[in-house]
């Protein structure tokens, strides 16, 4: 693996993060991170770490570098906060499926409120969790992810 630190050309102190995967594993789901909080950045990848099947393609810390990565990195899936500097995760979103792009989106916000989980999942995100209460459903919703991708099965998490 090679790893890339480049310091946004938009927001002082906002760094994005791009790790290259030269082995050629394509077998690996592709997560990319967007979320401003670099310390939420840092708790959703040790989540992940136990996860062999999981590569970390990149983190944005603003929604504007997240569309770049992910035209760049076409994640598999996308862990996605609401609200962020440059372009909010709807945004986001909304970007992503109009561009129909495959890829599973999760929204993972402290703004867990009924209106933005209705607005969201009517944008196309597939999962909807609050970090205040369903963080640790993360896990959960990788592992049934990358059973799903092996099995072919649609899920749900609750």
């Amino acid at each position: 693996y090679l790893q890339g630190i480049f310091p946004s050309l938009t927001t002082p102190g906002n760094y994005l993060i791009y790790i290259y995967n030269l082995t050629g594993d394509n077998k690996k789901m592709k997560l990319l991170i967007a979320d401003d909080s670099a310390m939420m950045r840092e708790r959703i990848k040790n989540q992940v770490k136990n996860f062999d099947d999981v590569t970390i393609v990149g983190e944005a810390g603003n929604g504007k570098i997240a569309m770049e990565m992910i035209r760049d990195f076409t994640p598999d899936l996308l862990i996605l906060d609401l609200h962020m500097p440059e372009m909010g995760g709807m945004e986001v979103l909304k970007k992503v499926r109009e561009a129909r792009m495959k890829m599973k989106v999760c929204i993972l916000t402290n703004y867990a409120y009924p209106q933005y989980k209705t607005r969201c999942l009517k944008l196309g995100a597939d999962y909807f969790l609050n970090k205040s209460d369903d963080f640790e459903k993360t896990n959960l919703l990788i592992a049934n992810l990358l059973k799903e991708d092996k099995k072919q099965e649609k899920f749900t998490i609750s």
